[in-house]
């Protein structure tokens, strides 16, 4: 079994790169699952019902977001109606949505799919190291594999996170720095990890931004409104493949790919 997990969707061009280079990457590689980090999928901030729905029906089945979920208001009207749209499981409980949700594989297989912040350099949420605990207590005997989005700024965080879990759970994928670390293994105990999957958005920008208007902001450190950057772009993630009879994964595989201007 194959699971493609996707980097941070930014803007107009992550959307462009997904409809431009995911059909492919998922024919040549048979991947049967996909999910992809959308916090930044509509303008570069949070997620609106059409981008939503634009991205589920290009091929992805699992969204995920992060620190930008309530960026856009819309997504108050939808959040709580689509299981295939999760945030952040440590947000505060009476928050609308859902932190995971279990998905048939499309092979027989439950997956369960869990998302969560980081405390470090972010809002101080719930501790993500008790809440995902608390959830495997009630998933892990109903899940033949369970992934993790870990959004964090911290790549301590994020490590200490995977030894945390190592074993416990299929892998742990982090999200939220927009630059794809070269630090992909299988860890001691048979959870993949990665300390950040990149991102999908324009290759020349910083972070998906204009890369002027973010010099701009650095140099005067005065508010600039930045934007979402032009020009190419690229599809980032890590490919998992995971033997069938074990459930365990064989390999994880980075996936840095662009578009044509």
């Amino acid at each position: 079994m194959n699971i493609l997990i996707i980097a941070d969707i930014v803007g107009r061009p992550g959307r462009k790169a997904i409809k431009t280079l995911l059909p492919k990457l998922q024919k040549e590689n048979a991947i049967d699952f996909v999910i992809a980090n959308a916090e930044n999928a509509a303008g570069g901030r949070g997620l609106n019902h059409q981008v939503m729905n634009e991205l589920l029906t290009s091929g992805i089945d699992v969204l995920t977001m992060g620190n930008h979920v309530w960026d856009n208001k819309e997504i108050y009207s939808f959040i709580d109606d689509e299981f295939r749209l999760i945030r952040p499981l440590n947000f505060p409980p009476y928050c609308p949505g859902q932190g995971y949700h279990i998905y048939p594989g499309g092979i027989g297989k439950k997956i369960g799919v869990i998302n969560a912040m980081g405390r470090v350099f972010l809002p101080a949420l719930d501790c993500p190291f008790r809440t995902i605990e608390e959830v495997l207590q009630e998933i892990q005997e109903e899940c033949d594999i369970i992934i993790i989005d870990i959004h964090a700024e911290a790549t301590s965080e994020k490590l200490a996170l995977a030894y945390y879990l190592d074993g416990k759970v299929t892998a742990v994928v982090g999200t939220h720095t927009h630059i794809q670390t070269a630090d992909e293994r299988i860890m001691p105990g048979g959870t993949a990890y990665i300390t950040d999957l990149g991102m999908t958005g324009p290759v020349e920008s910083i972070l998906g931004m204009d890369k002027d208007m973010v010099i701009k902001k650095i140099i005067y450190q005065r508010p600039v409104r930045l934007e979402v950057a032009g020009g190419s772009a690229q599809l980032q993630g890590v490919i998992l493949k995971i033997d069938e009879a074990s459930n365990k994964v064989i390999t994880i595989d980075r996936v840095s790919l662009a578009t044509d201007a």
